[in-house]
């Protein structure tokens, strides 16, 4: 049975460790400046400067998210308890009345309201922007692409929690994540391209199945969600002709994200509770 009043003393104190030292001040002001330049400045090849449309904006956002909040995220958990092994302080923690999955619950909801709050903090300012030039009516699918924001960087704590858990060390477990980093945002993509150039697209039956491939990368989970959110961004990216209508849902692709978030969790606790 999980003490709900352990798991929140656990949190609160990781959510407030990241307040003592700035850290979610810090990666707001991140996201602030890249998101406000970005939206600004996204389209100055067309020889555009300014805020434009909501769905345009969006659309220059969804880049920054994919490469920005999974780093964050993943250097964020990485040592959530690998560093507390290594300082000696772990069994310390688990001689008190408190179990193990009472203790990774509480670790991973901490840090993963320091991130939502950073996130927030961070997309709030182009919002404000956004509301005040376009009225309420922008504010609805700017919203989404936040909360699609937020699912994406969970998933990706929940990756970092278990690298924390497998690890021996931090310098393994920093290792880890920076290659799960490199693996979903730049290098998953050039496999499946890579795989479709090597067969010159005839793959026969298998053809049907490479849609689905996208959803064993949370980063093009969140691309597909934004991208048939909105029809405008639609025509900005490619992957309208390749995934197919079952698959083109917003409520699907929020509920595979639910499940990259629930999955790595449960893996981790399963594993911090055997060892």
């Amino acid at each position: 049975m999980i003490e709900l009043r352990q798991v929140a003393a656990v949190a609160g104190k990781e959510f407030r460790d990241r307040l003592r030292n700035r850290w979610v001040l810090a990666v707001a002001l991140v996201f602030t400046v890249f998101a406000v330049v970005i939206a600004w400045f996204g389209g100055a090849q067309q020889g555009a400067v300014g805020l434009r449309s909501t769905e345009a904006t969006i659309a220059s956002l969804v880049s920054l998210v994919i490469y920005l909040i999974p780093l964050i995220a993943l250097l964020l958990g990485f040592d959530a308890v690998v560093g507390e092994r290594e300082r000696g302080t772990l069994e310390l923690v688990l001689a008190l009345p408190i179990t193990r999955l009472e203790l990774l619950l509480g670790k991973y909801l901490g840090l993963a309201a320091a991130l939502t709050a950073s996130t927030l903090a961070g997309f709030g300012v182009v919002a404000g922007v956004l509301g005040a030039q376009a009225g309420r009516s922008a504010l609805e699918p700017y919203a989404g692409f936040i909360a699609a924001s937020v699912l994406l960087g969970l998933a990706f704590l929940s990756l970092a929690v278990l690298v924390s858990v497998l690890a021996s060390d931090r310098a393994r477990a920093s290792g880890l994540a920076i290659a799960l980093w490199f693996f979903f945002v730049l290098v998953f993509d050039l496999l499946l391209l890579g795989l479709l150039v090597t067969t010159g697209g005839r793959m026969g039956d298998a053809a049907a199945a490479f849609p689905y491939l996208l959803l064993l990368n949370p980063a093009d989970v969140f691309r597909i969600l934004n991208v048939f959110s909105l029809e405008e961004v639609q025509n900005l990216y490619g992957l309208t002709g390749i995934v197919p209508a079952p698959l083109a849902k917003p409520w699907l692709m929020a509920l595979v994200m639910l499940g990259w978030i629930a999955a790595p969790l449960a893996a981790a606790a399963w594993r911090f509770r055997s060892r």
